[in-house]
């Protein structure tokens, strides 16, 4: 006759073996309060003249009359979800160039992106999208779209590797259905990219939701530090591999860095708009492959431009009596990160590394 304890071990056997749709590492379901959608910041583009109803009122897209209308563009697309027992500070996601708010949820190999983690670990989180991208396609400017092919320039300058040959020990799946998904996640812009138009988008985010924490990506980056200047509702900012329009006092401007296919200059504000950017706590992260010298390979080219330009941008805040942190993630004790560590093999690891700086900071209260 089976005993006690041998009923308690076939039982949970069994449950183990009958959980649906269950792997390995998968958690359960994450409770929402709140979540929805809106549009914030953009402007109202008119039209001279008077609409007719009549004239104008039929559909002709070969010959349609703007006479007396408008158009809504310009604005940020937010998707937002709070949970049970929400921190007080929400995290505010900004992708970068070439990419959506896609870059924060669901990684390219099918695991929880950001925006579940965090959610988990009772963040409310905001995605956006940023104005003539993705959810925020309408613009007040045209565009022309280009259909090149480019993958492959891309592989290299998000550090997977070179060609279509991964780097030795990246942290992304040689799956080809993931690379597949990852490509698939770049969308184009849909009108001139206008910094200022960003800025003003993001700055109206915050005013709407009040305090947060500005977590940004690549391209986002010197837009993050450029928002801040404007909008103290940002209590702190994530960076991770900004790459360009690093702000620095009037006369504290560095050289430009050459760099293989091109220079990265950095941008210069009046002292008492810089000194915002000491007020509050930065983090900076970077990933694998980045070289110190210069190389042939202009996909690791830029980061070395980048990475260099951080280094002396972290020193000229804290010398000014910042709190800014820059982790490069192999040097850490993290190896084979892309250009995207949230979303890489081991972003559960660099989640927690965030989650322990947002904890020294006490960013992360209820």
């Amino acid at each position: 006759m089976m005993k006690f304890k041998d009923n308690i071990y076939w039982l949970a056997f069994t449950l183990f073996c009958c959980l649906p749709n269950m792997t390995i590492g998968q958690q359960g379901p994450i409770t929402i309060q709140k979540q929805g959608v809106f549009a914030v910041g953009g402007t109202v583009k008119v039209s001279d003249g008077v609409f007719d109803p009549i004239a104008h009122g039929a559909f002709n897209p070969t010959n349609q009359s703007t006479q007396g209308q408008t158009l809504h563009g310009d604005h940020a697309t937010v998707f937002y979800q709070i949970p049970v027992k929400a921190r007080k500070l929400p995290l505010v996601f900004w992708h970068g160039y070439g990419q959506s708010m896609r870059t924060w949820q669901t990684t390219p190999d099918g695991r929880e992106g950001f925006q579940s983690i965090f959610l988990r670990r009772d963040f409310p989180v905001y995605l956006l999208d940023q104005p003539r991208r993705g959810l925020s396609g309408r613009g007040t400017e045209p565009a022309n779209i280009s259909a090149a092919t480019d993958d492959q320039l891309w592989f290299g300058i998000f550090r997977l590797g070179v060609g279509t040959e991964f780097y030795p020990g990246v942290q992304f799946s040689k799956d080809p259905a993931v690379l597949d998904q990852y490509f698939r996640q770049m969308t184009p812009d849909t009108g001139p990219l206008d910094i200022t138009v960003n800025i003003k988008a993001v700055s109206a985010l915050f005013d709407k939701i009040g305090e947060g924490i500005l977590v940004t990506h690549s391209h986002s980056g010197g837009q993050g530090w450029m928002t801040a200047l404007q909008n103290k509702n940002i209590k702190a900012i994530v960076a991770y591999e900004p790459g360009s329009n690093f702000v620095f006092p009037e006369g504290e401007v560095p050289e430009t860095i050459p760099y293989v296919g091109g220079a990265l200059s950095a941008r210069g504000v009046p002292m008492v708009d810089f000194k915002r950017l000491t007020e509050i706590p930065i983090i900076i992260y970077y990933g694998d492959y980045i070289p110190i010298d210069p190389v042939e390979n202009p996909g690791q080219e830029q980061w070395r431009a980048a990475l260099a330009m951080a280094k002396l941008w972290t020193d000229t805040v804290n010398r000014h009596g910042g709190d800014v942190t820059l982790v490069h993630l192999p040097e850490a004790g993290f190896k084979g990160n892309t250009h995207f560590p949230f979303s890489d093999l081991n972003n559960v690891a660099i989640a927690d590394l965030l989650s322990k700086w947002l904890g020294d900071k006490g960013l992360d209260q209820q």
